[in-house]
């Protein structure tokens, strides 16, 4: 085990390090021009607002949540699991269709005689970010709030404290832990966004350094160019994710008897906020998933032969990079559970520092002189969705297997278990239940990219995210919302039939 450990360390860093060595090797001189400079401007100032904006607006929501008990409460924040698993292509339609030039937002301000407003540009892309990281926020400041002891609660109160003081003394202190985690976290994931800034930015003042990539290999075919970018864009998205993970920790309140307590939120009108704020926050989320299943369903069953082929290669692409994704985290995450080098976490860890783009564009500098990269399309892209999720396949895991050597490690020994035998009397039936999870959150997030296809693919090669994005480039709205919503049924699909088969395993 710990020999195969290695061994899938090292080809976890050599899989990362070889294109970024390829982007830096191809980068040469490294000279932004005005054009450049420009993406870099906009993709650093779309990320600071929609940063911003999400978790300013998760504040209220999460303390709304944690203060107030309703019907459906929990269904509600289980929703804020969702944008994990909604292909971020259908995300954008959705909004398009209610934001949009002919959505419904526009349709009300006509019938009203007001001006429309226009989705596409920086307000667009960071309406799109906001729709996407805005339930990713709240659950971590939630969490913020859950993990406040309930002595504290119950202390206050008998010190009679109002909300002012339960504000001053509990409430500020857990945010100023939290939120610096939640704006690093959001601020990376929108560094490296790629498909929202692809259909909602607007034209040379509205690109990304990712749209720029793409653009310099697609378009310009000068590898130079895009391998500076791609070098640029690794920096900025290796340093945010440091950012993030040095920010992203627990507040410092200390243990307690009883957590996430059921907490007595003010009445008047804070229970009208509380109120407004999970209304509002609920509204934005289902509205465009509601307005993509209204345009969507009719013509769901008229979808031409190439969705359906392309849904076939989405398939069988998210099924090949989520065994490649299981296999190795959990060789990974048995290894550093039973006392392997630490530099193995390092390795999984690894691809968060750079983006599905960026491994592809390194990825397609070491084919390109070697052969046509659109010959290996499909295994390119199965080898990066595996290591994009490698990073949180493994943490999932790592907790389980370490509990799992702390449980049964020294019985197993002394029983002379190992090898093939252990993995299928313990460690497999005592993980089936994470690993299913995560073997369904690494196919949904496999089945919805929308990165590194985008480069490789030929006119006979898409996969249904990159359909969807040609449909709604040819203003075929009616079928891009059609295969949409196949491509949110298969991915929320995937992800049911991995985890129940996880959890039926365990029980």
């Amino acid at each position: 085990m710990a020999s195969g450990a290695r061994a899938v360390g090292a080809l976890a860093a050599l899989m990362v390090a070889a294109p970024l060595g390829a982007v830096a090797w191809s980068a040469g001189g490294l000279r932004l021009s005005p054009a450049d400079l420009a993406a870099l401007r906009f993709t650093l100032t779309q990320a600071v607002l929609s940063a911003l904006v999400s978790v300013l607006l998760a504040v209220p929501v999460a303390r709304a949540l944690a203060r107030r008990r309703f019907p459906g409460r929990g269904v509600l924040i289980t929703l804020m699991g969702a944008p994990f698993l909604l292909p971020v292509i259908v995300a954008v339609l959705g909004l398009v269709a209610v934001f949009g030039r002919a959505g419904w937002l526009n349709g009300a301000l006509a019938l009203a005689g007001l001006p429309r407003v226009d989705v596409y540009g920086l307000q667009g892309v960071v309406l799109a970010h906001v729709f996407l990281n805005l339930p990713l926020a709240t659950r971590m400041i939630l969490q913020g709030w859950q993990a406040i002891p309930a002595e504290r609660f119950r202390l206050a109160e008998s010190l009679s404290f109002g909300p002012a003081q339960m504000a001053r003394y509990l409430e500020r202190p857990m945010l100023a832990e939290v939120v610096p985690g939640a704006l690093a976290t959001v601020f990376a994931v929108c560094l490296t966004s790629f498909a929202v800034a692809l259909v909602l930015g607007g034209g040379p003042g509205a690109t990304t350094l990712e749209l720029a990539i793409y653009q310099a290999v697609r378009f310009e075919f000068d590898l130079g160019h895009a391998a500076g970018l791609a070098l640029v864009q690794t920096a900025l998205g290796g340093a945010a994710a440091l950012a993030a993970w040095r920010m992203a920790r627990a507040a410092g309140f200390g243990a307690g008897l009883q957590m996430a307590p059921a907490l007595r939120g003010p009445a008047g009108w804070r229970r009208a906020a509380d109120a407004l704020a999970i209304a509002l926050a609920a509204g934005f989320l289902l509205l465009p998933l509601g307005a993509l299943l209204i345009r969507g369903l009719p013509g769901l069953l008229q979808l031409p032969d190439m969705v359906w082929l392309a849904a076939a290669r989405s398939i069988a692409v998210a099924l090949l990079s989520t065994a490649v994704t299981i296999t190795a985290a959990l060789i990974l995450a048995l290894a550093v559970a039973r006392g392997g080098p630490r530099w193995l976490d390092l390795a999984a860890a690894l691809p968060l520092a750079t983006s599905g783009l960026v491994l592809g564009t390194g990825l397609f500098l070491i084919v390109q002189p070697v052969m046509a990269p659109t010959r290996l399309a499909l295994p390119v892209t199965i080898l990066v969705n595996a290591l994009l999720a490698l990073p949180f396949v493994f943490r999932l895991l790592l907790p389980e297997a370490r509990a799992l050597e702390a449980g049964y490690g020294r019985l197993a020994g002394s029983l002379g278990l190992s090898g093939a035998a252990r993995l299928r009397l313990l460690t497999l039936p005592r993980l089936a239940r994470p690993i299913g999870f995560a073997a369904g959150l690494a196919a949904a997030l496999s089945m919805g990219d929308l990165g590194v296809i985008a480069l490789f693919a030929a006119e006979q090669g898409a996969t249904l995210p990159l359909v969807v994005q040609r449909l709604m480039g040819a203003y075929r709205t009616d079928a891009a919302a059609g295969a949409s919503l196949l491509l949110v049924g298969l991915s929320f699909a995937l992800f049911w039939a991995f985890d129940a088969g996880g959890r039926r395993a365990a029980a």
